[in-house]
């Protein structure tokens, strides 16, 4: 029987397809073109975060930070604030919102919408089809982020034609001898490149890095080998690759859209979990939200 995160993991093509719908319903609530942004999240809605902010910013579409909550610049002004957050209740995020001045717009991207997170934002956004009962997030921050890059003129159909066949592709190693595993990407795939590391050691415990493509060569790829597996989901220079296959580790350079790339990752996390007998949907020490006092 599949875990809930295989399923949700499978449910991603046909959320994805109704992303041009979902940022045409909200385009009140999203920042306007030139707006000066700033996009917050915690942990898988960081990443998601970092992703936007780099690809809205690439587009011209006007500057674009991201942070987390707590490492939001003191005395910084911004147009718009968009904060993500799966299930509207994490502190860090209500705080910020809380102590933004009335001045700045802010929206909140959640998954519920009777929230603290939500209450504190000017505008909510409720993606409530891309909600999750895993504690591990996977459909609802890359819905999150979809509807983001239709909200910037992209066309999501190519990627989640991508996405299906990420569904059906051979991972690229066998989940059995999953050790290390380093992710690099550019642009805004460093953000995917982050997440992907990450949903390999939530659910797999696996040893995971994750670097911007040209950096890998400044340090970290020393710890490259036989044991290894490098995904690059983008790189400026193919040269990375070459240098990185020469250490002996198994290369992987992306195929698919870098979203597809991230799906094909989550499905390696849930194998690699199941190979070492652990729950994937309830991984250890981790919780659906950090709620503090």
């Amino acid at each position: 029987m599949p875990s809930r995160t295989a399923e949700e993991i499978a449910s991603q093509p046909r959320l994805w397809r109704r992303a041009a719908a979902l940022a045409t319903d909200h385009d009140a609530a999203l920042p306007r073109r030139t707006a000066r942004v700033a996009a917050v999240g915690c942990g898988t809605s960081w990443f998601m975060a970092k992703a936007w902010a780099a690809l809205r910013d690439a587009a011209g579409h006007g500057e674009t930070d991201a942070f987390t909550p707590t490492e939001f610049p003191a005395g910084r002004t911004y147009d718009h604030v968009v904060a993500i957050s799966r299930s509207g209740t994490t502190t860090e995020v209500t705080r910020l919102l809380e102590d933004l001045p009335a001045a700045t717009v802010t929206t909140a991207i959640t998954a519920v919408g009777d929230t603290p997170v939500a209450a504190a934002a000017q505008h909510a956004i409720v993606l409530s089809a891309a909600d999750e009962s895993s504690v591990v997030q996977t459909r609802f921050a890359t819905t999150a982020l979809a509807m983001l890059r239709a909200h910037e003129g992209e066309d999501l159909a190519a990627a989640a034609d991508d996405a299906d066949r990420a569904l059906t592709a051979q991972l690229p190693v066998d989940p059995d001898a999953l050790g290390h595993a380093v992710f690099l990407g550019h642009g805004w795939t460093i953000g995917l490149a982050d997440e992907a590391a990450l949903k390999l050691r939530e659910a797999a415990q696996a040893a995971t890095e994750s670097y911007p493509a040209m950096e890998y060569r400044h340090g970290p790829i020393a710890v490259a080998g036989p044991g290894s597996l490098v995904w690059i989901l983008s790189s400026p220079d193919p040269t990375v690759a070459r240098d990185v296959a020469a250490t002996g580790a198994i290369v992987r350079e992306a195929t698919l859209d870098p979203m597809a790339e991230l799906v094909l990752a989550q499905r390696l996390a849930v194998a690699g979990a199941e190979a070492r007998g652990l729950d994937p949907d309830h991984p250890r020490h981790l919780t659906r939200s950090v709620v503090l006092a």
